[in-house]
């Protein structure tokens, strides 16, 4: 059930409105529609190639729309000028799909990256609790000094994650979470995204095709379908779904 959007403090943590992009001659978004209400998490269900993950970087603004529109926290994100971005940004999440973690930096020196980044000013025992906070949370403190090549794919992954949520994002994107992991790490990660999600109160856009990921992680469902949102509805209305665009995902 969608929640009310009578009130500021409940309006929507996302909305997209007729997006389009293309890539010369190849039209990947067309008129594409999605609203995200706070605290839901929902699944972009898609083939690969399908746009899902042009999709999210458009939201954060790694890539500019041809047309449309992407309001976050009340702002149009095309519209918005660098700095204005910036500070959206801080707000938002994004797990990247190959992890994205710095090799040569430590698993601490890769948490306080954000914190860095966005200029936050902290004194180096704010972050340094900020950093363990963000381990605690995914049960991985003791890798604190450890360098990415001495852990393991779903440690990483879980890595990635606490750098994710070390500035408490309103709002986060993931990228095929769950992609190249093994059945019993995927599912401790659709767990943490879950666990984050009621500790945080996050809002988020979990793409993937892994439909055990969004069998576990979902409140809703939307499939991107040439370009288009071409539905929606909980995991249970696509799974009974007679319609064969959405019928093939469960075969």
């Amino acid at each position: 059930m969608k929640k009310s959007t009578d009130t500021v403090s409940n309006s929507p943590a996302i909305v997209i409105e007729k997006l389009c992009k293309s890539f010369g001659d190849h039209v990947v978004l067309k008129d594409f529609s999605l609203t995200v209400q706070k605290e839901e998490n929902v699944v972009v269900l898609g083939k690969s190639g399908s746009g899902k993950s042009v999709l999210i970087k458009c939201i954060i603004g790694l890539l500019n729309p041809d047309s449309g529109n992407i309001w976050v926290f009340g702002e149009n994100v095309p519209e918005l000028a660098h700095d204005a971005l910036d500070q959206i940004r801080a707000r938002i999440g994004f797990l990247f799909q190959g992890n994205a973690l710095y090799d040569s930096m430590t698993v601490r020196e890769n948490l306080e990256f954000p914190l860095r980044r966005h200029w936050i000013n902290h004194s180096q025992k704010q972050v340094d609790a900020l950093v363990m906070e963000a381990l605690e949370n995914v049960g991985l403190a003791y890798t604190v000094n450890l360098m990415p090549e001495e852990l393991s794919g779903g440690m990483l992954k879980r890595v990635a994650l606490a750098r994710t949520m070390i500035l408490k994002p309103e709002v986060i994107l993931y990228d095929e979470p769950t992609t190249g992991l093994d059945p019993v790490t995927a599912r401790e990660i659709d767990n943490l995204i879950l666990k984050l999600q009621k500790k945080y109160h996050t809002s988020s856009i979990i793409i993937t095709h892994d439909m055990n990921c969004v069998k576990n992680t979902a409140d809703r469902v939307a499939l991107l379908l040439d370009g288009h949102c071409y539905a929606q509805g909980t995991y249970a209305d696509f799974e009974q779904s007679a319609d064969p665009n959405i019928h093939q995902f469960f075969e």
